[in-house]
């Protein structure tokens, strides 16, 4: 089972699948956060409380939605050929890689904002305020004094969304991608479909290996990262 072709390309797909959605919920997730913590506007409040909203719902849910809104028989590609005149759907991206990973980045990105939120309330004012009157730009206070403040929280949520990812099983199955098969898919189709239970016992236990893998990756990233700030915060508490 390990050496063969379907498995390989089952590992390297839930891994490039992971990794790239993993990303994007970092960039988005970070975006969104700096706009509801720093750019006031109406109805952030209401925005913030409806990304809360999405943390409570199922994963197949977002990928429902998805069908309705972007499937070939949804709402895009009905609107697209009222407007075209071509009844053939145009946009077909749902069932391909692709849709799987907008679909995750648009359940998993919570799990980045709020952190991140929590974080970027932790920064006191005043040294926002410094930044500034000494001629920081907005970009260079995001950069400089926010962002460092707000890593931590940062690489918890990447890191939490890579394990989601890693072991997402709903909106592969939901979405009916063809030919992206993941290691929890391969997991399913082996054990339900063709009943090769010692086969999915095998991908299971790699699957194990993985997510323990990555969870003590981050352990040990954290205790360093940790154990460096608190050498710094002892070299500048002398000097206070």
């Amino acid at each position: 089972m390990l050496t063969s072709q379907v498995f390989l390309d089952a590992l390297w797909r839930t891994v490039a699948i992971a990794v790239t959605s993993t990303l994007g919920c970092l960039i988005l997730g970070t975006f969104l956060a700096v706009v509801l913590a720093f750019v006031p506007f109406p109805g952030s409040g209401l925005v913030g409380r409806l990304i809360d909203t999405v943390l409570s719902l199922p994963s197949f849910l977002i990928t429902l939605a998805f069908t309705f809104l972007y499937g070939t028989a949804g709402a895009v590609n009905a609107a697209i050929s009222a407007l075209s005149g071509d009844p053939a759907p145009l946009l077909n991206v749902l069932y391909t890689p692709a849709g799987v990973i907008a679909a995750e980045i648009t359940f998993f990105t919570p799990f980045v904002v709020r952190p991140l939120l929590a974080a970027f309330a932790m920064v006191p004012r005043a040294q926002l305020d410094v930044a500034a009157s000494l001629g920081a730009g907005p970009l260079r206070v995001l950069r400089s004094v926010v962002l460092p403040e707000a890593w931590p929280a940062l690489m918890a949520g990447g890191s939490l969304v890579l394990l989601l990812t890693l072991n997402e099983f709903g909106i592969v199955l939901f979405t009916g991608a063809k030919g992206v098969t993941t290691l929890p898919v391969l997991i399913y189709t082996r054990g339900i479909i063709t009943f090769d239970l010692p086969g999915a016992a095998v991908i299971a236990a790699v699957q194990v290996v993985l997510s323990l893998g990555l969870y003590l990756a981050y352990r040990m990233m954290f205790a360093r990262m940790t154990s460096g700030r608190g050498g710094a915060d002892a070299v500048v508490e002398p000097a206070k």
